[in-house]
């Protein structure tokens, strides 16, 4: 099907419909003819017309009565027409055209350019619109496929809620069973092997809520206010420091700025870096960990800093991917998802986050949010 733009030409003399089809020639348009009103009303049945050229002087139905028609009817009430006569040229006459809706008015005989670059105008504006038709249709169907895709995951979340946990539990225990009742008469391979069911059981189970975690950060609103980053930071650190085996030094930045966010989420943000920080610092003789805050326009950008194994830049996109991870289990304990989780807070919160690091000399993370308007 032709994607050209199309012009009704209308005018009950041949010759000036050839004059017309010999101006506009150069231009990538197709024209159709129609040699009286009626003929152009059939026309525009068939076609969807970017222009329209109108001689006002036929017989049955002149120009004037055609354009009313064509602005009375739903599907060419917006077709812009420009009228073009010989006879009807004086103020009066101009004046009826741009009544009856005409969007310009050109008197014979005309200078071919003027026409050209009339037709030019019009056609842009066409093609624009058409463009911009476009693009609604494709974000339409994005949002439909976005809207099924959120049912998908609603689904899926749901089977993983309901349906996966049950079964996972019911190994677990049945495992802890073997264990408690039968443990005299299993060798010391059976218990390992049992141990490993378990260990995995409750792997998998933390895998799960984890999961579910992340998908609730995206249905869960943002309760925006202004939150007090210091003491959300010292709560964070109450929380580490009542369950790490090792602490590092802590060395906290005094007035860190306040932000604008969520505190609750803001808090989790904090708790899963802190809590990074001192699990890959952990291996270190003299572990350190700061954190501070420097204004920059209308952000904070604050940072949590380590001197634990750090990681190869080139991996960095890789930091912040759901279930992705860096060290082996064997290194380090963890499931890959709390910097997905910090990730998606900080975007919902409108800032930015990312890192920094080399390996076995640290990495810094950094977290950008809107600053407070106090």
């Amino acid at each position: 099907m032709s994607r050209r733009p199309k012009i009704l030409i209308v005018d009950d003399k041949p010759e000036n419909l050839i004059a017309l089809e010999t101006v506009l020639r150069d231009l990538d348009i197709e024209l159709v003819r129609a040699y009286s009103g009626n003929e152009a009303l059939r026309a525009t049945l068939h076609h969807d017309f970017a222009l329209a050229l109108l001689d006002i002087q036929m017989p049955e139905m002149d120009g004037y009565e055609l354009a009313g028609i064509l602005r009375e009817e739903e599907r060419t009430a917006k077709l812009p027409f420009i009228f073009i006569s010989a006879v009807y040229t004086d103020n009066l006459n101009i004046f009826k055209g741009y009544e009856r809706g005409a969007f310009s008015f050109i008197t014979k005989p005309f200078q071919p350019e003027i026409l050209i670059n009339k037709v030019k105008f019009f056609i842009n504006i066409y093609e624009q619109e058409a463009a911009l038709s476009d693009l609604n249709e494709e974000l339409r169907q994005k949002n439909e496929d976005l809207e099924q895709s959120n049912k998908d995951l609603e689904a899926f979340t749901y089977s993983v809620s309901h349906d996966l946990r049950a079964p996972l539990r019911a190994v677990h225990s049945y495992a802890m069973i073997l264990r408690e009742d039968h443990e005299k008469e299993l060798n010391a391979e059976c218990l390992r092997l049992i141990g490993n069911i378990t260990r995995n059981a409750e792997r998998m189970a933390s895998l799960i809520e984890s999961l579910l975690e992340f998908s609730r950060l995206g249905k869960q609103g943002i309760k925006a206010r202004t939150v007090d980053i210091s003491s959300l930071i010292q709560e964070a650190l109450e929380e580490i420091q009542a369950t790490a085996r090792r602490l590092p030094e802590f060395r906290i930045q005094q007035d860190i700025p306040l932000a604008t966010g969520d505190r609750e989420l803001l808090k989790q943000v904090f708790v899963n870096l802190l809590s990074n920080a001192v699990k890959y610092s952990g291996k270190k003789d003299a572990p350190v960990v700061e954190v501070g805050a420097r204004r920059d326009g209308g952000d904070v950008i604050y940072h949590v800093r380590d001197n634990g194994s750090g990681f190869d830049m080139q991996y960095m996109n890789k930091l912040f991917g759901v279930f992705s991870r860096l060290h082996r289990d064997t290194e380090f304990e963890g499931i890959g998802i709390g910097l997905a989780i910090v990730q998606r807070i900080v975007t919902r919160s409108g800032g930015r986050v990312w890192a920094e690091g080399a390996l076995d000399q640290g990495a810094t993370f950094y977290v950008a949010l809107p600053a407070a308007n106090i």
